[in-house]
């Protein structure tokens, strides 16, 4: 097994280059590496969707990208967002949630929470999508379906996390008539 050189933007900071195993997943990274354990191992197989993490691709668009199956280097030169890399915290240092993770915890989204990062993450990406460009009411619930649907909870039904993603959209006006 070789090692090769891994250098990206994590979370808004620069990281490396340092030498990693070249089959090094990169949720074993995340953790491992960088202590960086909220996304979570779940089925090891790309099919629950807790440990995706948020790749800002030049162009300003952001994927979910699942990190259980994923190997680190894949993502050497790319800027990624982990569930730790949302909450901002001000110049006193009280942390402020982003709209996702407030809204989740208002409505009681999730229960258990082994889910929740994954959640957030999707709900994240589908916010900022339509903050480019607003969604048609229309076409709202299919959107939110698209984004969170492949993503499995075993606690709570998936209905306060499909509430709250479709009530930021909703507070931040980027639902449009269509």
């Amino acid at each position: 097994m070789a090692n090769r050189p891994l250098q990206l933007t994590l979370n808004g900071q620069p990281v490396g280059p340092v030498e990693i195993p070249d089959d090094l997943a990169m949720i074993d990274y995340l953790h491992e590496h960088q202590n960086l354990t909220g996304s979570r191992l779940g089925c090891g197989q790309g099919i629950c969707h807790a440990c995706v993490v948020i790749v800002d691709n030049p162009d300003g668009t952001s994927e979910e990208v699942r990190t259980c199956i994923t190997g680190a280097l894949y993502f050497d030169g790319k800027r990624v967002r982990t569930i730790e890399g949302h909450a901002k915290a001000d110049d006193a240092g009280n942390l402020a949630l982003n709209p996702i993770q407030q809204k989740f915890v208002d409505l009681f989204a999730f229960q258990c929470s082994y889910c929740a990062p994954g959640f957030v993450n999707a709900a994240t990406v589908l916010v900022e999508t339509a903050q480019r460009q607003p969604l048609k009411h229309s076409e709202v619930e299919d959107r939110i379906e698209a984004s969170l649907g492949h993503h499995i909870c075993r606690c709570t039904g998936y209905v306060r996390y499909y509430d709250a993603t479709r009530k930021v959209l909703d507070d931040l006006g980027l639902v449009k008539e269509g």
